[in-house]
């Protein structure tokens, strides 16, 4: 087949680059979405802003300390909007980067808008095999349990056996999206599982799932991302692209992005601070960009339901795009192999975004576990002190 000429040759440059992949994760609750804030009139003061400073001080230190990254920057938003914004090093506010896997719940807010809109067909519950023109070993695996990571196919923890899979961190122009989606299907993995009863992270089950979705629609993935997210909430940069074959073709501006006719769903997508606020915020005030809904509050619960941990091999708790922190109720966050995350605290009604540009891997598990283990507390006391 054409697309093993292609892609067997790229295994070496590829396999490197990707494994990262496979570490990043773990932890994040559950909770309510909070209502937007009042806007009304009656003289009523003005709410009180929590106190940042100790959370830019715990960053400056970061980068002061590091030997690796060079920048890194951050947002926090409520229901109403952002509130803060800080920079650090050589980023500023229009940094752009390569999300990696913190493409993840924007591609779910995709699915979700497309399967809520009242001219789809796309159902998040439905076997692909019923929407998809070819059949294959998978087409009995739903979306739902496809970007949940319980489908039963590998994840990439079996990286290197995917063979021709590896047509989903392809940008060569030869490898068609929807041909990719085929062999994915069709092509069976060792150590495959029944749907439902395995969490297994990421991999071509993300990428089954985005194809599922564009053939549904009669679009492409982009396009889709566009309708649903881009245009609604008026974003300036985000798309998707696939840079996995080379990464340092990328050179921090979005005419560089590779990829975007094969577009790697569960890692290609780019972004700046302000465009992730606003998708992030969608999760706080109902599902609104604007005057728009472009996600019902159903969908966006349905998204912090765990079905990671509730199977019966290696359960973790994951919903749909976001980890699950049992020890911290109403958490979760969406961490990436180059360490950007973003992260919501439903229950205290904050989000936050952390954007990182380095892309030589040589730590990239570090901004997770400050964001983990310092930035969240920081600002869930914030939060706290101003709500007493």
């Amino acid at each position: 087949m054409r697309v093993f000429s292609v892609l067997m040759p790229r295994h070496i440059l590829i396999l490197p680059i990707l494994a990262l992949m496979v570490a990043c994760g773990g932890g994040g609750g559950s909770g309510n979405t909070p209502a937007p804030p009042d806007q009304g009139g009656g003289g009523a003061p003005p709410p009180v802003t929590p106190d940042f400073s100790e959370v830019d001080a715990a960053f400056q230190s970061f980068i002061d300390e590091s030997l690796v990254f060079d920048g890194i920057s951050y947002v926090v938003v409520d229901a109403g909007g952002t509130l803060h914004t800080g920079t650090f090093g050589d980023h500023t506010e229009d940094t752009v980067v390569m999300l990696a896997s913190t493409s993840k719940v924007p591609a779910v807010m995709t699915l979700m808008a497309l399967e809520e809109d009242p001219a789809s067909t796309f159902i998040m519950s439905q076997p692909v095999g019923e929407v998809l023109p070819f059949n294959g070993v998978y087409a009995d695996r739903t979306p739902a349990q496809l970007v949940s990571n319980t489908s039963g196919i590998p994840g990439l923890r079996q990286l290197g056996l995917y063979g021709p899979h590896l047509c989903q961190f392809s940008f060569a122009e030869s490898i068609e999206f929807e041909a990719c989606g085929q062999i994915l299907l069709s092509v069976p993995l060792p150590d495959s599982h029944d749907a439902g009863s395995i969490f297994d992270y990421g991999g071509s089950q993300w990428q089954l799932a985005g194809v599922t979705a564009a053939v549904s629609a009669n679009a492409t993935w982009n396009q889709l991302v566009d309708q649903y997210l881009a245009t609604p909430c008026e974003l300036e940069v985000f798309t998707f692209g696939n840079m996995w074959e080379n990464l340092f073709l990328w050179d921090g501006t979005p005419d560089s992005l590779l990829g975007q006719s094969n577009p790697n769903i569960e890692g290609g997508a780019i972004t700046n601070l302000a465009d992730y606020a606003k998708l992030l915020q969608v999760h706080l005030n109902g599902g609104y960009c604007g005057e728009t809904q472009i996600l019902s509050e159903a969908a966006l619960a349905e998204m912090r339901v765990d079905r990671g941990g509730v199977v019966a091999e290696d359960p973790v708790p994951y919903g749909m795009g976001w980890w699950i922190d049992t020890d911290n109720p109403g958490v979760y966050d969406d961490p990436g192999a180059f360490g950007s995350v973003s992260f919501l605290d439903v229950e205290r009604g904050f989000g936050g975004y952390v954007a990182i540009d380095d892309y030589t891997r040589i730590d990239a598990g570090a901004p997770a576990r400050l964001v983990r283990r310092d930035i969240i507390p920081l600002l869930q006391s914030a939060f706290d002190a101003v709500a007493e």
